[in-house]
This record gives structure tokens, C-alpha cells and sequence, in this order.
């Protein structure tokens, strides 16, 4: 069972360790402020252009296989994302988060604004497939860097903020997506531009961690202990493979609620935005929930999986929309919590100079759930017959993690 791994001791994390920046005042709050902006980037791809992809579609149609190298333009990135995330974890250990971070976030612009001048739907998919490169390294440093700056509940916090700003901007972004996207499927990607003003703020109010890295190695020496101790493989492994699982679990709303909505026979586009917005909203709720929890994250897991399985059980014997709004309701408040919790859990257990690679492996977990989720659901519909049949398949097995971890939490 993943979640089997007992948690590191508090002394090897430091989180009981005095934050090693400013946690009030304009610097403090610009400081979070960019980190949040930029922890919000990689959603831009997920869904600022999911609007215009039957326009692209009808401008491409041409194109041998056009109806399905679209829509990669909309998939590609994440697989970049989960692929690369690693080895963006590994390079920011060795050549500092800040640095990567803001040549990563210079170069997003340069290739996300790419298809407003690329003619050809193969070049547009490199493209994205390069935006996805550049994310991996944006997200991986960003929570990285949140890990450095801060410590015990104020890490809590902001790791959940992440959560919170990314599922709110999720809704702004499609908004914005379909909203610009009548002026022609090439607009939205204007929008990828605004990482070109967030850049030299990054280069300027962020502080760099290295003096840490180095006092930290420093007092190491000078106490005549090693400087560096194992990379926590074991024990990382369990969390990543809760989280690839956790991911599945996460985006299954925002990715299949409008098809069980069509299922119940709802077409108007209306009424598939509220609810996705409700959801998204309850995301919102679970991750501010999150935050007032004082308990350890690895003690929470086995209750917010269990509060996701609940909510898929719910969808699974929804005969009506208000009743799979419901649903989806309580199962975004679990998500809301799992995402931060998986997170801060890994987070935990890693020292400075390990913490970029961690994070990456971490960040590798999350987004190749997210990229097979759509897959793994396809997959449980043609088993056991239709889309809402296949939720509560997952909802089950959602359940029997949540036993598995309340089983493995006692049995240490």
C-alpha cells in the first residue's frame, strides 16, 4: 500500500524550524502573490483553449488526422509535463529554483505564443509539447521554492493556496478562453504572453535559497556530520504512487462531468458551466478546509479518500442532475483536501537539496494520473457499460485505498 510508509521524524524535515523569509509585509505578500501567478500558469493549457479546439479543428480540416491531433494540442503538454517534471526537479537542485524558474517562465511566452504565427498543426503540437517542458520546470520550482521559504503550517497553507488558486483560475480561464476565442481560435494564445511581466518581478522580489543551501551544508561540516544523507527513494515512491492514483481521482469531475450530463440528457451549455463552476467552487471549499486541519497530512488521507469515494458512490446512483451535482459537490470538497494533503505529505520528508528533485518526481506522479485518467475511464465504460458505472468503479477503489492507509496507520 502506498500510504504504508510511516512518515520521516519532525527533526529531519525542519518544519518545526523558524520560516527563512519574511512571512508578513508588501515583500511577503508579492512574494506569494508571484508564486501563486506562476503556480497558475500551467492551467492556461488545460483550459483556456479548450474552447476553440472545434475551431482549430474546422481550420485545420484539411490536415490528414486533424479530428485527432487537435485535440494533443490540448494533451500534450501534461505528458511533457509528467515527463520532464523529474529531470526540472534534478536541475533546479543543481542550478537553483530561481534561475530555472524565470528562464522557464521567459521561455513559456516565447513557445506558448508560438501558434499565432505557426501555419502547420504539427508545429503547433511541437509547440505545446515545448510549453509543457517549460511547465514542468515553472511548477516544479514554484513549489519547491514554497517548500524553502516556509515552514510547518505556513507551508500547509500555502501549498493549499496553490490548490485554490488553480482550481478559481481553472474557471476564470475557460471563461476568458471562450470569451476571446469568438474574435478566432489564434486569440487566446495572446494570453500565454502575460508570463512576460511576471518574469522580471520574479527576477527581482524572490530571494534565491542558495545562502540556505550553503549555511545548511556550513553548520553540517562544522558538526562533523555528512552533508549529504540517501535520497528518500523508498519512502517517496509510496507517496508518488498515492498521488498517480490521487490524480485520477482529482481531475475525473472536471474531465467527465459534462459527459454524465449529456448521459442524463443535458445539453445546454449553461447549465454543464454552472456545474462545473459549483464544483470548482467546492475544490475551492476543500482546500480552505485544509488549511484549518492541524492534523498531520498522513493521518487525513484515509478520511479525504474516503470522502471522494463517498462522492462517487453518490454520482454512480445519480438518476438526476441535482443529485450528480451533489456528488460531484462532496467529492470536490475530498479533492480539494487530497491535493494539498499528497503535497505537504511529500514535501515533508525531503531536506533542502533534495526538494527540487522530490518535488519533480511528485509533480511526474500528479500530471501522468492526470494524463491517463481520461484513458483509464474510457477503458472502465467499455468494461462495465456506461461512463456513470465506470465512476463508481473508481469510487470503490477510491474506498479501499482509504481502508488500506486507516489499516496501514494503525498496524504502525
Amino acid at each position: 500500500m502506498p500510504g504504508s510508509v510511516p512518515p520521516p521524524p519532525a527533526a529531519a524535515v525542519g518544519d518545526d524550524a523558524p520560516p527563512p523569509v519574511a512571512v508578513s509585509g508588501p515583500a511577503h505578500l508579492l512574494r506569494v502573490t508571484l508564486l501563486m501567478a506562476g503556480s497558475c500558469l500551467p492551467i492556461l493549457r488545460a483550459v483556456l483553449i479548450a474552447p476553440v479546439l472545434p475551431k482549430m479543428e474546422e481550420y485545420f480540416a484539411s490536415t490528414a488526422g486533424a479530428k485527432a491531433l487537435v485535440p494533443l494540442a490540448l494533451t500534450v503538454p501534461a505528458l511533457s509535463l509528467a515527463v520532464l517534471a523529474p529531470f526540472a526537479g534534478v536541475i533546479a537542485d543543481r542550478l537553483g529554483r530561481k534561475r530555472l524558474l524565470i528562464v522557464a517562465t521567459l521561455l513559456y511566452a516565447l513557445f506558448g505564443t508560438a501558434p499565432l504565427y505557426l501555419d502547420s498543426l504539427g508545429a503547433i503540437i511541437a509547440s505545446r509539447a515545448l510549453v509543457g517542458v517549460t511547465e514542468a520546470a515553472i511548477m516544479t520550482c514554484c513549489t519547491t521554492l514554497i517548500g524553502d521559504y516556509y515552514t510547518g503550517q505556513r507551508r500547509v497553507k500555502y501549498l493549499a493556496l496553490q490548490t485554490m488558486c488553480a482550481s478559481a483560475s481553472a474557471t476564470v480561464f475557460f471563461v476568458l478562453g471562450g470569451a476571446i476565442g469568438a474574435a478566432g481560435w489564434r486569440v487566446p494564445f495572446w494570453v500565454y504572453a502575460v508570463s512576460l511581466l511576471i518574469a522580471p518581478l520574479m527576477a527581482t522580489a524572490l530571494p534565491s535559497p542558495a545562502a540556505r543551501e550553503a549555511n545548511a551544508g556550513a553548520m553540517a561540516e562544522a558538526a562533523g556530520g555528512e552533508t549529504r544523507r540517501p535520497f528518500p527513494w523508498r519512502q517517496l515512491a509510496g507517496i508518488c504512487a498515492l498521488t498517480f492514483f490521487g490524480a485520477m481521482v482529482f481531475y475525473t469531475v472536471p474531465v467527465e462531468m459534462s459527459y454524465l450530463l449529456d448521459d442524463l440528457g443535458v445539453e445546454e451549455t449553461s447549465v454543464i458551466g454552472l456545474a462545473t463552476a459549483i464544483a470548482s467552487a467546492a475544490t475551492v471549499a476543500g482546500a480552505v478546509t485544509f488549511t484549518r486541519l492541524k492534523r498531520s497530512p498522513d493521518l487525513v488521507l484515509p478520511a479525504v479518500f474516503a470522502v471522494c469515494a463517498v462522492g462517487f458512490g453518490v454520482m454512480f446512483v445519480a438518476g438526476n442532475v441535482p443529485l450528480l451535482v451533489i456528488g460531484a459537490v462532496i467529492n470536490c470538497v475530498g479533492t480539494g483536501m487530497l491535493l494539498p494533503a499528497l503535497l505537504t505529505s511529500a514535501m515533508s520528508g525531503l531536506a533542502f537539496e533534495d526538494r527540487g528533485r522530490g518535488t519533480g518526481l511528485w509533480m511526474a506522479a500528479f500530471f501522468g494520473g492526470e494524463f491517463v485518467c481520461p484513458l483509464i475511464l474510457l477503458a472502465l465504460e467499455s468494461a462495465v457499460g456506461s461512463l456513470a458505472d465506470a465512476v463508481g468503479v473508481l469510487g470503490l477503489a477510491a474506498a479501499l485505498v482509504a481502508a488500506g492507509l486507516l489499516a496501514a496507520r494503525r498496524a504502525v
